[in-house]
């Protein structure tokens, strides 16, 4: 198992679920994101995602780039693999690659030891939700709400009974994303999922933060809380 897997799976272990968070890699510059990574680790970030070069460090969280296929294309599909796993790379998530088309990355992927995460979505119909259920490998990302991405006040009313099914059909755990916002969301989405995803309230803190990780410590510490404070049931 790779780093990201024995994170879910140590959580599984110990009854907890799971914070997940997202990074824009050099947002507002790349010394403020390598600060950041050890600090929101210490703070109760089980997962970051990341471009990195933190492994020398001696970070060990588990790190997942996240971005699109076009430039993974042009570096060619086995050297971009092979490079992210020197690197110290736990997995992928491309957000514009298919279902149909992910078998080149995933194989790719998994003969190296890493995961290549899909997505689905409220919209996803249920034997396409299965295949994906079945394919995806470290995690799947459920993708809250349908629309552009950014915090919400308020996630849908199903959302919760939306991601019981998920779990049903996905032999990986089950994180949900897109618009949480606040620790009491993310404690109410961590009842009904494996894992919780934190992008944009984060993005946005680090913003507010001008650099300072006063911040986006104390945001993912109280998240980290609220996620932490579920337990997994029998």
């Amino acid at each position: 198992m790779n780093r990201l897997e024995r994170q879910f799976e140590a959580a599984r272990a110990a009854g907890r679920k799971s914070l997940i968070v997202y990074l824009c890699a050099g947002d507002p510059d790349l010394a403020s994101t390598e600060r950041l990574v050890p600090a929101l680790e210490a703070a109760g970030a089980d997962i970051i995602d990341l471009v990195a070069r933190l492994r020398g460090r001696g970070c060990e969280v588990p790190l997942v780039l996240m971005g699109y296929l076009n430039p993974i294309v042009r570096m060619g599909v086995d050297a971009f693999v092979a490079r992210s796993a020197r690197a110290g790379v736990d997995g992928f998530i491309v957000p514009d690659l298919p279902l149909e088309e992910s078998g080149a990355l995933g194989d790719a992927a998994s003969a190296k030891g890493l995961s290549l995460v899909l997505l689905a979505a409220p919209t996803t119909p249920p034997d396409r939700l299965r295949s994906i259920g079945q394919r995806t490998r470290g995690f799947l990302y459920f993708v809250s709400v349908t629309g552009v991405t950014g915090a919400r006040t308020a996630l849908p009313a199903d959302l919760p009974s939306r991601l019981d099914v998920v779990r049903a059909a996905s032999v990986a755990p089950v994180a949900v994303g897109f618009g949480v916002s606040a620790p009491e969301q993310a404690r109410t989405l961590a009842q009904h999922a494996d894992g919780v995803v934190v992008g944009s309230a984060l993005v946005a803190e680090i913003a507010r933060s001008a650099g300072a990780t006063e911040g986006p410590v104390a945001l993912v510490r109280s998240l980290a809380e609220a996620v932490h404070s579920v337990r997994r049931g029998p």
